[in-house]
């Protein structure tokens, strides 16, 4: 049997935060990952698939899709939609 060696993300992003360049592109993405992280736990949690969620949220599925994948700009309202939809509440905060 071959050896198999796994690389994780952890890993690799460990190594790339090395480069200056990457890492400041990182850090300005932080928001849009970790909203698009949470809105996919939760939906997952609620197993709804993104169809679903949008039907709630009376969007549609592309505009969730975008959302999770951080290339969508959601207003707050729709924001507030989806936080209602997920049966939470949105909070935000700056540091």
């Amino acid at each position: 049997m071959k050896n198999k060696q796994t690389y994780t993300f952890k890993e690799d992003l460990a190594v790339s935060l090395k480069n200056p360049q990457f890492k400041k592109a990182w850090e300005e993405s932080e928001a849009e990952y970790l909203l698009a992280k949470k809105m996919i736990e939760m939906r997952m949690r609620k197993k709804l698939s993104q169809r679903d969620l949008a039907l709630k949220v009376k969007t549609s599925q592309a505009q969730i899709a975008r959302i999770e994948s951080m290339n969508g700009n959601p207003s707050l309202n729709t924001l507030n939609r989806i936080a209602k939809a997920l049966d939470t509440k949105l909070t935000l905060h700056f540091k």
